[in-house]
Parts: C-alpha cells; sequence; structure tokens
C-alpha cells in the first residue's frame, strides 16, 4: 500500500498521531498476520500467535526504555485516569501518600488517591497558575509517606520535569510514582529515581486502549483488600499481562511502534536517544519563534517548558477562530488548546516530523503578518 502522497499535520494531543510506517504495517497486516490467515484483532489472547507479539512488544520496550530487569512491564487498560486509582490501591496500604501538583493531571490524581489513603500535598505551582515547577529543596515531604506522586509532564499546562528529583536527598525514603504518559520514550529515563512509572499508549506510543505500567518487583505484592484482581500488580505480573484480556490490538501496534522506534537514528544516536535530540530541536523550533512574536506567547517559565506539549496564546484573542480556521485550511489540525486553559496547544510526540513544526511556523508567521 502506498502511503498518501501528503498528510495533514496532527498536533493533538491524544489519541496522537502515529508514525505512517506504523499504520502502513497495520494496514499491510489487517487481514492477515504473517500467513495466520487472522488479523491480529481475532487472535485468543493466549494462542501461541499473539503471546509471540506481546513477549516481542515487552521485550522491545525494555530494551528501548533501558528498563533495569528488578522491574515488572506490565500491559494494562484504563489509561491513567484508572492508575490515579490503582496505584494508591496497590502502593498506598492505606497510609500517607505524597504529590506533587503541578497540573490539571497531578490534581486529579490527588484527588483520586485519597478515596483510598491519606493525601498530602508536598508542593505545589497552583499560585503560579501552573507556569513553573516548585523548587524540590521547598518541598514539604512526609516522614511516612507510601510513595511521592508527580505528573513528569503535564500535557495540559505544558511544564515538565526534564530532571527527576532524588527523593532520597530531599530526606525521603518513598518510592518516586510518576506518570509518565506524554512524554515516555521521547527521552532517556534515569530508572534508579524511579519506583513505579504509568502512561497510557495514545500520545507517543500507540492507540488509545493500552496502559503501560513500569512497576519495581518489591512494591508488588501489597494491594489493598479491596483492589480488584485484575487491578493487582501481582496478579496482573503473575499472569504476565493475560490475567483478563487485554488490549489485544493496541499491544500489536504499541510493538509495532517500538521497532519503528529502534529504527530511528539522528547522526550517531539511535532509538530513545536519537528521539531527544528530535524533540529538542522541534520544541526550540517553536519556541524561539513563539519568543520573537508579538502575537504569540507561551506563558511557562523557560526551565521547565514542555518538550512535547507547547501551549501558546494570541495576544489578542479575538483572532482565535480565524488563526484556528486558517491553520486548518493550512493542513495543520488539531491546535485548539484545552477547554480549561484556551488558547491553542501544539503537542509535538515522537511521530510528528520536524517538517510539521516547520510548517506551523511558517503558517504562524505568515498569519501573524495579516494582522493590522
Amino acid at each position: 500500500m502506498t502511503p498518501p502522497a501528503a498528510r495533514p499535520y496532527n498536533f493533538s494531543a491524544g489519541p496522537a498521531a502515529m508514525p505512517v510506517e506504523v499504520l502502513q504495517q497495520a494496514a499491510n497486516e489487517m487481514l492477515d498476520w504473517q500467513g495466520t490467515g487472522m488479523s491480529v484483532m481475532e487472535m485468543s489472547h493466549r494462542g501461541k500467535s499473539f503471546m509471540s507479539i506481546c513477549e516481542a512488544a515487552e521485550q522491545d520496550l525494555r530494551e528501548l526504555l533501558a528498563v533495569p530487569e528488578q522491574f515488572r512491564i506490565l500491559f494494562m487498560q484504563g489509561g491513567g485516569l484508572a492508575e490515579n486509582a490503582i496505584v494508591p490501591m496497590n502502593l498506598s496500604r492505606g497510609g500517607v501518600v505524597d504529590f506533587v501538583v503541578t497540573g490539571s493531571w497531578s490534581q486529579k490524581s490527588a484527588k483520586e488517591a485519597r478515596k483510598y489513603a491519606t493525601g498530602h500535598i508536598a508542593a505545589s505551582n497552583e499560585a503560579d497558575a501552573h507556569t513553573t515547577l516548585p523548587d524540590p529543596a521547598k518541598w514539604q515531604v512526609s516522614a511516612d509517606a507510601q510513595y511521592l506522586h508527580l505528573c513528569s509532564n503535564e500535557t495540559i499546562h505544558g511544564v515538565e520535569f526534564h530532571d527527576l528529583p532524588d527523593l532520597k536527598a530531599l530526606g525521603s525514603d518513598a518510592p518516586l510514582v510518576i506518570d509518565f504518559s506524554s512524554h515516555v520514550a521521547s527521552r532517556p529515563l534515569d530508572w534508579s529515581r524511579v519506583g513505579l512509572a504509568f502512561g497510557g499508549a495514545q500520545k507517543n506510543l500507540g492507540p488509545a486502549g493500552l496502559t503501560l505500567v513500569v512497576v519495581r518487583e518489591d512494591l508488588i505484592g501489597h494491594a489493598l483488600s479491596s483492589c480488584p484482581s485484575a487491578f493487582d500488580y501481582k496478579t496482573v505480573a503473575d499472569n504476565a499481562s493475560m490475567y483478563n484480556t487485554p488490549p489485544t490490538y493496541a499491544i500489536y501496534v504499541a510493538g509495532l511502534t517500538f521497532q519503528w522506534l529502534k529504527r530511528q537514528t539522528e547522526g550517531n544516536a539511535k532509538g530513545i536517544a536519537a528521539m531527544e535530540q528530535r524533540n529538542i530541536a522541534k520544541a526550540k523550533l517553536l519556541y524561539d519563534f513563539i519568543d520573537s512574536s508579538q502575537l504569540y506567547q507561551n506563558r511557562v517559565a523557560r526551565n521547565c517548558r514542555s518538550r512535547m506539549n507547547i501551549p501558546f496564546f494570541l495576544r489578542d484573542e479575538s483572532r482565535n477562530k480565524a488563526f484556528l480556521d486558517g491553520a486548518q485550511a493550512a493542513g495543520l489540525l488539531q491546535l485548539k488548546g484545552h477547554k480549561s486553559v484556551g488558547g491553542m496547544r501544539a503537542s509535538l510526540y515522537n511521530a510528528m516530523p520536524i517538517e510539521g513544526v516547520q510548517a506551523l511556523v511558517a503558517f504562524m508567521r505568515h498569519f501573524e503578518s495579516t494582522q493590522a
């Protein structure tokens, strides 16, 4: 199958754009996966064919993210919102949980966890309208916290922890839990500072439906008695993510994306290192233009700007509709900001090529030049 000569550039925050090579391969294999006579979505999740797909996907992900042996990789469902409940059901033991609130997603996490544990806000950037990151040296960590939760990239507000905090240096022995939904596989991760990472695949790794959980083995096996069996990390791990029927087709497409990521190169860099170089270049291109503009502005502090999700605003918001209509006509899609913050948002996930960002900047420059 020949891909379209020209596809629009999709800046959606998720479900998001996917690599054309992956979509094409999935299309080619839709009716018959490797001579089995079946589509992947028709296979038994416990059959030999799908088990080989799942095992390869897990191994490729472990290799890509350099996940240490003492961590288990779980393929689950429910997205980040469900994990806001599943994590405290598994890790809180009904005790105290610390939260660093940096935007909408960490706010939701803290609120949900209070159904299962005592939530404590160790730090918050709410006073700065979620445009900064609180200084870790000033975090008020709890002496008895079962874990500390943070969203390492806030998709809506556009702030990102480019370096994860060292909790031991802050005097905390609690494991760090991160929601890495919107930056997973966009940059390397220091697993020595992480106890558990979770994220929906629908932003950087595949279609909606698959949720990744990477959890250190010593944190497994402590679920509350009220935790449903299908959400108990020990049950899921003991059954190799097959305790219940997993999102089979989403795992398959994510596996194709993992293979695509492994093939990527940028100079001497490969895989995730190559993606990080590209993502830095893409984000810099857009931020540099916004900062030089008289029409557009980004309100996030420069030291914590997200590489993945770039919110921006027109200084004259009466022009918003004209901007969005013009962008769509130019083949630049899904640029409207989240309803809770307004403005615009460009999500620059791994599948967004530099050419898409160049096209966006060219349109933004042209649009500004037409505004008298």
